[in-house]
């Protein structure tokens, strides 16, 4: 649930995007424009900012119901108010909810996780995620009535959709957020925390949920060898210890991989569709229906995702994704360029969001679950998603002024050169941790 109100809420903005735009007057704007898109990753950023202290304090559970929680209040009240300022303060305040989400929800699931399925139950989260913007793309498609091709923005603003269709978009995010803060209630704390907490027979009792007692008593003896370097088993680890030579290359490396999961460039296709299909020669109806085409073919291949991740590995999964979406978005570039428009385009953006919604996607977050130690798991966490919503916030407040300045085809230019980049990195920097315990990849990275 926590992956599925990220994706929504994440995404809901863009269906509604022709609609708030017009009511608030300002199409002509780039600049506010991109600050609308882009006021939730900033609540994402203060979200992901304190969401490490509040798991190595708390645990994982109450911050996640502290998400859920922020997920009603926002949906309800991003569309209740008439002022462009008060749409902001209440985007801001739901990135917060969806920092704190991004971050516990993957990070919980891969505590609870035996090793041998950990990718695919990690990958689980990504599942929900595409689920979410699939389900908000539906919503924002039922809840739109039909707008003709020649629509002015004044008949768009007076007409149901700019007056009250954006705000059922927004409001129908509700309804998941309760299920989500209900079901919340029902969780046990990760065992990985209660025993870093000297909680351990609590601890013991999850695990022998998870796979009996012989398999609990071997996950918190190897969980209390790891901590034992430590010399305790204190519930905070200081933030300065993060950038120690033991485990600054760990955390620089998940940076890296949180930052290219943005910079690759997929989001704006999410964000601005519409002026990515009407540069395709769609209308804002058109411009729905490919934008729930493409949350379907998300979906799909995320769910293949589920089933490679554990087999192929994780490496192998990242390469692919960078390579393949390099050369997609050469050809998009090209097609940008020499001006075709229609099937042709939304042929290849829909191949780059299946690329994508196979690898980089799901992968990344399993990655980020799995690298960092468990003593400082929560503030690394934090620190990494922290730089996503970070790299997010400037991919989604440059494209307008990118796309102005380059042309969309540059635009994606911009991004191939940037996954051929990273397909060179991960080659070179990226370790394999498929099939490995979580503390059997600690050992192995710290000791580098």
């Amino acid at each position: 649930m926590g992956g599925l109100l990220f994706g929504y809420d994440w995404v809901v903005i863009g269906g509604a995007k022709p609609f708030y735009e017009r009511y608030f007057e300002i199409t002509s704007s780039a600049t506010y424009q991109g600050f609308a898109m882009s006021s939730a990753l900033f609540g994402c950023l203060i979200g992901a900012a304190v969401s490490g202290n509040l798991t190595d304090r708390y645990g994982r559970k109450i911050p996640l119901l502290f998400s859920a929680f922020l997920f009603i209040f926002t949906s309800l009240g991003t569309g209740a108010f008439n002022s462009f300022t008060s749409f902001m303060i209440f985007r801001i305040l739901g990135g917060v909810g969806i920092g704190i989400a991004s971050n516990v929800s993957p990070v919980y699931i891969a505590e609870i996780s035996p090793a041998h399925m950990r990718g695919k139950l990690v990958a689980i989260n990504q599942f929900t995620i595409a689920f979410g913007v699939l389900a908000a793309q539906l919503t924002n498609m039922i809840i739109a009535q039909p707008v003709p091709l020649d629509a002015t923005d004044a008949m768009i603003r007076d007409s149901w959709n700019g007056q009250m269709g954006w705000r059922w978009m927004f409001w129908a995010c509700a309804i998941p957020a309760s299920l989500f803060f209900i079901l919340m209630w029902l969780v046990p704390e990760s065992p990985r925390w209660l025993t870093k907490a000297g909680k351990t027979d609590k601890a013991l009792k999850v695990f022998e949920r998870i796979g009996g007692k012989e398999y609990a008593k071997s996950e918190t003896d190897e969980i209390a060898l790891t901590l034992a370097v430590d010399g305790n088993h204190n519930t905070k680890e200081k933030f300065t210890n993060l950038f120690s030579k033991q485990l600054a290359p760990i955390i620089t490396l998940g940076i890296i991989l949180a930052v290219f999961q943005q910079w690759c460039g997929i989001n704006v296709i999410f964000n601005y569709a519409e002026e990515i299909f009407s540069a395709a020669g769609y209308g804002i109806s058109g411009t729905l229906f490919n934008i729930v085409l493409t949350g379907t073919v998300s979906l799909i291949f995320t769910v293949i995702s589920m089933f490679m991740v554990d087999r192929w590995g994780r490496k192998a999964l990242m390469l692919t994704g960078a390579g393949g979406l390099a050369v997609v978005y050469v050809i998009i570039a090209a097609g940008y360029y020499f001006q075709v428009k229609g099937i042709f385009m939304v042929f290849w953006v829909v191949t780059a969001i299946s690329i994508y919604g196979l690898t980089l996607a799901p992968v990344t977050w399993v990655l980020l679950s799995e690298i960092f130690p468990n003593k400082i798991r929560g503030q690394a966490m934090s620190v990494a998603t922290f730089a996503l919503w970070l790299s997010c916030a400037v991919l989604t407040i440059s494209f307008p002024f990118l796309n102005k300045a380059l042309s969309t085809s540059g635009t994606f230019g911009v991004y191939a050169a940037i996954c051929f980049i990273g397909f060179f990195f991960i080659l070179r920097k990226l370790p394999e941790t498929k099939g490995k315990s979580l503390e059997q990849i600690e050992r192995e990275l710290t000791c580098k």
